[in-house]
């Protein structure tokens, strides 16, 4: 390689070829699928005031101390690339006023994030994210749309043979108050066995102490007590309510625990679809319920449940599934003779306007504009000569089947749609 030739920043990528086709189908299948569930698109800024992520992130947390790129801008102000899109949804919600009125409002997104860690396969320092807010409704009915929306997504994609959808409860704010002394208790007991950052979590918040993935701090989780002995009535029917919704929905699932979130924001459903597909990356979508987030930001208290998904990883997986969607084929119009080009560009835009893909090569013989013509792989192509020009006529060729026929020119557009 070239000592000059430059390269992506490390942890970026180039999307090109089947690589963005890959991309571009999870985006547009996801946004087509958002909007059956009566989802609007949002698009906030790339970068924000670092106290949105600080507030929404938690001040301790890996995102926060360790990942973001934060920098000061020429105004003076600490500015933050975004490493996750809820912050600026629930950002901008407060800040345009939508607080009030027209509640809940249901939100997609799409759109890449930034985090400085080390990248790895499906985990870049610039990576891509789909997502989805309710904001503004408490109901389990929510929860449960939210997720089989998700589960959907997946299906169209044709990627959820093998994931499977875990849920949890983070139980009220009694509920939790209530864990965190049982954890407190437990993790005290053992904290010599802890990793040092555990020991620093133990002090501050010890549900974060779940998430660790020390094998020391691992091994004592797997005998750490579960939310589940301290419910109150009311956290344990909603959760029941969660379920069954999402058995009505027809969305498989089972119950896992050992899903938690650290932040006091966080309530009630917990949740991920996970896959063993992508080796040690194997979360694909995660999300859960924050009634606390958007009060943070200034608003005033709306409940709120959402999720996000790595764009990168379901296209991964999408790979993995032989899925990859094939570009549209082209037609491939070939004028033959200077008094033909001026037709060709007329046929051209007939058939794009008819929203067939069309293409010209740009100089060449008969010979070489048919060798561009295969090059690309067109279905047919479109042969104009001055004996066809005077009949109004074209001579159609089926590139796959090798036949050919002469058909008249206005009837083009119909006979290749």
């Amino acid at each position: 390689m070239a000592p000059n030739l430059l390269q992506p920043p490390r942890g970026t990528h180039d999307l090109i070829g089947e690589d963005f086709a890959r991309h571009h189908a999870v985006i547009d299948t996801a946004r087509r699928i958002a909007r059956l569930y009566g989802f609007a698109e949002w698009a906030t800024p790339i970068f924000e005031d670092t106290r949105v992520f600080g507030r929404t992130l938690g001040d301790t947390s890996d995102v926060v101390t360790k990942e973001m790129y934060t920098f000061e801008d020429r105004g003076g102000e600490s500015v933050t690339l975004r490493p996750e899109g809820t912050a600026g949804i629930c950002r901008a919600l407060v800040s345009n006023g939508l607080t009030q009125g027209m509640l809940p409002r249901k939100v997609f997104y799409a759109g890449p994030m930034f985090r400085y860690e080390r990248p790895q396969k499906g985990r870049q320092r610039q990576f891509h994210q789909i997502g989805m807010e309710v904001l503004g409704a408490a109901e389990p009915l929510s929860d449960a749309e939210v997720i089989a929306c998700g589960w959907h997504i997946q299906r169209e994609l044709g990627v959820d043979e093998g994931t499977v959808l875990e849920v949890n409860t983070l139980g009220d704010t009694p509920s939790r108050e209530a864990y965190r002394a049982a954890l407190v208790a437990y993790f005290s007991a053992h904290r010599e066995a802890l990793s040092p950052e555990s020991q620093v979590r133990l002090d501050k918040n010890p549900m974060r102490i779940l998430d660790s993935k020390e094998a020391q701090d691992r091994a004592l989780v797997a005998d750490a007590p579960t939310i589940f002995a301290h419910l109150t009535d009311e956290a344990r029917a909603f959760f029941d309510a969660v379920c069954s919704y999402l058995t009505g929905f027809g969305v498989p699932f089972r119950i896992n625990p050992r899903i938690v979130r650290g932040l006091d924001y966080y309530s009630h459903t917990a949740f991920e679809f996970v896959t063993e597909r992508l080796g040690a990356q194997g979360t694909v979508m995660a999300g859960g319920r924050y009634n606390g987030l958007v009060e943070s930001m200034g608003g005033p208290p709306t409940p709120a449940v959402g999720w996000a998904a790595g764009i990168e990883r379901l296209a991964m997986l999408l790979e993995a599934s032989g899925r990859t969607p094939a570009p549209p084929r082209a037609v491939a119009v070939i004028p033959v003779g200077d008094a033909a080009e001026g037709a060709a560009l007329e046929v051209l835009q007939a058939l794009r306007s008819a929203g067939i893909v069309a293409e010209i090569a740009y100089k060449g013989n008969l010979k070489r504009r048919m060798e561009r013509a295969n090059r690309i792989a067109a279905r047919y192509a479109v042969i104009l000569g001055d004996a066809e020009l005077t009949e109004g006529r074209a001579q159609l060729r089926d590139l796959d089947a090798g036949t050919q026929e002469s058909i008249l020119l206005a009837e083009l557009p119909a006979r290749l749609s």
